[in-house]
């Protein structure tokens, strides 16, 4: 049967209120009376009640015409599409949508960025690198810059930003996807969303994005400081070969402890920040910008010790085994203050990382809430024009 034909749909009722008329008794004969004593009454309550034996005016039958919608008059037009072009946004998957906008944002922020992100890890990474032995231990911000410079020119700066941009691509979409999902399963029996719900939220959503690419991770470290290796390639086969799989994982406890309480700081400060301020400020992308930086901040503030950790026991040849003989060993050899190594750096590459890609986000969800709306415009006039046609 083709989709637009009518098709009989067969629906049965129980009617309690009518009473069954006893012919026999009153003596008269009516229409309905004599349908009721038709030879179809007893297949009617055969079929209705699994061959039970109930009176014939309990059970009430009809057939009706059900006629399909054709909703392809529906669908907009390229015309339409042309006229309201947010409405094609509507079209794609919203989760879809978001992981490219996800991708794309947080790609660019990591080029961006990336030579102060190379800065940073030479700093924190600088006296395990030359040997616990060596007087000067640390290296300044200055000296990082003009260090990399001097070993591998322009290009240095940009060196292991490959695996990072390769890594920010399915790590934006595990995070940002998750964050939706999660935040829906914390909301409360009301609906709303506590406090609590969106640090779990976020927390949840850094572990889980952070177990997934651990390993890109791992390889974007090695290269940016290991001057011995040139590709992704070379290095992961030299991983295997000499320190097995589980050096892609090295580090992965402190990540997942540092990862999760800044994801749930970042994005539980963005949130709050935006909704508490006026509502005809929350929708503006400069809002967006400014949140994620105030966010952004004071989670790197709380959570950047642990970066340093996880970035000292990722190394080849790291005498740490543990979080706290890693924080311990590094307070042995630097002070409290080198729990803070590459600070300055990171927060000028994060911050904006971050506020770039929490508001991209943000305006794409936007977006699509816009485009959803003028989908339904378009959808509206199409039914209203096609009424008027019948």
């Amino acid at each position: 049967m083709k989709p637009n034909q009518i098709q009989p749909v067969l629906l049965c009722r129980a009617i309690p209120a009518i009473e069954a008329s006893d012919s026999s008794s009153t003596g008269s004969s009516s229409p309905s009376e004599d349908f009721l004593h038709q030879p179809h009454k007893r297949f009617n309550a055969k079929w209705f009640n699994n061959g039970g034996i109930i009176a014939p005016t309990r059970s009430f039958s009809c057939l009706s015409m059900v006629e399909k919608k054709d909703e392809r008059g529906l669908v907009p037009s390229t015309g339409q599409i042309a006229k309201h072009p947010l409405a094609l946004l509507a079209l794609v998957p919203k989760q879809a949508a978001l992981f490219f906008a996800g991708a794309i944002a947080g790609a660019a922020a990591k080029t961006v960025t990336a030579p102060l992100d190379r800065i940073k890890l030479l700093m924190q990474t600088h006296g395990l690198r030359i040997g616990l032995e060596s007087r000067k231990t640390a290296i300044g911000f200055i000296e990082a810059i003009l260090l990399i410079q001097k070993e591998e020119g322009i290009k240095g700066y940009w060196r292991g930003n490959l695996p990072q941009v390769i890594r920010i691509i399915p790590y934006s979409a595990a995070q940002l996807f998750s964050y939706e999902a999660y935040k829906k399963l914390f909301r409360g029996k009301d609906g709303e969303l506590s406090i609590i719900g969106r640090l779990g939220a976020g927390a949840c959503a850094g572990m889980t994005s952070t177990l997934v690419t651990y390993p890109l991770d791992v390889l974007r470290l090695r290269l940016a400081v290991d001057p011995g290796y040139r590709t992704m390639s070379e290095i992961a086969l030299s991983m295997l070969r000499e320190e097995g799989i589980t050096s892609f994982y090295s580090g992965l406890g402190p990540s997942l402890i540092g990862i999760a309480p800044y994801i749930a700081v970042n994005f539980c400060l963005f949130d709050l920040v935006k909704k508490s301020l006026p509502e005809k400020y929350q929708k503006r992308p400069e809002t967006s910008l400014v949140a994620g930086l105030v966010s952004a901040t004071l989670a790197t503030l709380t959570c950047y010790p642990l970066d340093t950790v996880r970035r000292q026991m990722q190394m080849k040849g790291t005498p740490y085994n543990t979080i706290l003989d890693a924080l311990e060993g590094i307070r042995e050899r630097d002070g409290w203050v080198g729990l803070y190594r590459g600070f300055l750096p990171n927060a000028l590459k994060s911050l904006p990382n971050s506020s770039i890609k929490l508001s991209t986000f943000d305006t794409v969800k936007s977006l699509i809430a816009m485009g959803e709306k003028e989908l339904q415009k378009i959808v509206d006039e199409n039914r209203s024009k096609q009424k008027q046609s019948s």
